[in-house]
């Protein structure tokens, strides 16, 4: 099964996301994006580091920020391939779209593709966190826009190819594609 996991800042997404991964597999890569670029983030990885050493479940951390759609494909070509868990794909555009600089937008549309093939041919339980950031204020800056279209973009292309795909809001998770109205 794939699954989308979306929502606002401090949502519950990530918290459900791992609850949902557990009880669905016995043991779970966990890919993680973010990228320590200020001592805050620093402490947040860490945090979370320690969170997952100390939860009785059997986490493989990997942290990939850039090239999330072939360490997908690597793991569904191992053999057997494990259940997992990416949080998140929101943190995985912003690198990929700062990484890439002049050419950010086209790199980056052609990155949202390359997650959405890989995504969609993996073989085993895939669990995607993202953000639905397109429901704040217009961001004053291009750059800023750039990253909200993108957003919405990326987060609709793989909930195309997800079964389930989640909101959650105050904690509360509800499965979207079974409310859908479908023409």
């Amino acid at each position: 099964m794939k699954s989308l996991i979306t929502g606002g800042a401090r949502s519950g997404k990530s918290g459900f996301a791992e609850r949902l991964c557990m009880s669905r597999a016995d043991a779970a890569v966990y890919v993680a994006t973010a990228q320590a670029f200020d001592d805050e983030m620093k402490e947040r990885i860490a945090l979370h580091r320690s969170q997952r050493a100390a939860a009785a479940y059997p986490w493989q951390t990997l942290e990939e920020p850039l090239d999330l759609p072939g360490l997908l494909d690597r793991l569904g070509d191992s053999g057997e391939p494990s259940a997992v868990l990416v949080d998140c794909l929101t943190l995985w555009l912003s690198n990929v779209l700062l990484a890439a600089g002049d050419e950010g937008e086209t790199y980056a549309r052609e990155a949202v593709e390359r997650l959405t093939e890989a995504a969609a041919s993996y073989p085993g339980e895939l669990i995607l966190v993202t953000n639905e950031v397109g429901s704040g204020i217009v961001p004053e800056y291009p750059l800023g826009r750039l990253y909200r279209d993108l957003s919405g973009i990326m987060n609709q292309r793989i909930a195309g190819v997800c079964g389930e795909v989640f909101l959650v809001t105050a904690g509360v998770a509800v499965e979207l594609k079974r409310l859908e109205y479908r023409l």
